[in-house]
């Protein structure tokens, strides 16, 4: 298991101010630090009790050169949040962690735009130059992996995995979709992992799918096609809404938890290496537990 809807859940339910988006802000002082260990530890109780292991992903969605200009940091300060991200959740883990539940640490990386929007695209070669700054500076701590979410056009999940490969890092690719199953630069997901494994001789680990309910890309999952094996992992939003309807929505949509449960108990048919699920947009520990209900049922 791995947690939900970080920024959503911090922002609506908490009213945790967070500048563009950005939750690594809160590792600036000890006050922050304390709500993102309180927030982990939520779903690490859950997950105890029912899985085998849990992926701790770093509060670093938006700790990318731009993102993190808008609000201040420099490139050496960014640098510093990274590495304390990481030491961060390795005091989790050392508490948490034991022989028979095992804890890998991630390096959250973001798009360098808006997610739910392919505008300013990098051609391969810049996505891999911009992203190097953050997947060089995860390799030379103790994170197990970099994960990109909400990925929506190929060139940035291309750029970031070359990078990965030059750093010696394991790398998982997480795309989102639109309510049609496509990504938002109007790619088939079939069409992104196999270009992309293609490109990076299958350097990825795993793919994911994240920020889109179930139903937008239910209907086209085969799971006797090659591709869909490659899906390890799930993150979807708790709402059925469009991107377009959740930017310009001022309330949290926290949708149906026991539908959204039952709807991941489905996509075990259709995903037949699915092993890995968590929450996106819209969703808290409450949804998880709800779905680990329904899912080891």
């Amino acid at each position: 298991m791995t947690d939900g809807g970080l920024e959503t859940d911090l922002i609506f339910n908490h009213s945790i101010d967070l500048p563009e988006f950005a939750a690594f802000d809160l590792l600036k002082n000890v006050e922050g630090k304390e709500v993102l260990r309180k927030y982990y530890l939520d779903y690490l109780d859950i997950s105890k009790q029912k899985c085998s292991g849990f992926i701790l992903e770093a509060p670093t969605y938006r700790a990318n050169p731009d993102w993190a200009l808008k609000i201040g940091y420099s490139l050496e300060s960014l640098d510093a949040v990274i590495r304390t991200a990481v030491q961060e959740l390795e005091k989790i883990r050392s508490n948490y962690e034991n022989e028979n539940f095992k804890i890998a640490i991630s390096v959250c990386i973001g798009p360098r735009g808006d997610g739910y929007s392919p505008e300013n695209k990098m051609s391969i070669e810049m996505a891999e130059k911009y992203h190097s700054f953050q997947i060089k500076t995860t390799a030379d701590t103790n994170a197990d992996l970099i994960s990109a979410l909400t990925m929506n056009y190929n060139e940035e999940a291309i750029g970031i995995v070359n990078a990965a490969k030059k750093n010696n890092i394991p790398v998982v690719i997480s795309y989102t979709v639109e309510t049609d199953g496509k990504l938002p630069s109007g790619e088939s997901l079939e069409e992104a992992i196999i270009t992309l494994d293609k490109k990076t001789d299958s350097y990825v680990s795993y793919f994911m799918i994240n920020c889109a309910h179930p139903d937008h890309f239910a209907n086209i999952l085969d799971p006797d096609s090659k591709w869909t094996n490659r899906i390890k992992g799930i993150r979807a939003n708790a709402s059925t809404k469009s991107h377009a309807e959740l930017d310009e929505s001022e309330t949290l949509d926290v949708g149906d938890k026991e539908q959204l449960a039952r709807k991941y108990q489905d996509l075990k048919t259709l995903l037949p290496n699915l092993s890995i699920i968590g929450g996106c947009c819209g969703t808290d520990h409450t949804h998880m537990r709800e779905i680990c209900e329904v899912w080891f049922n």
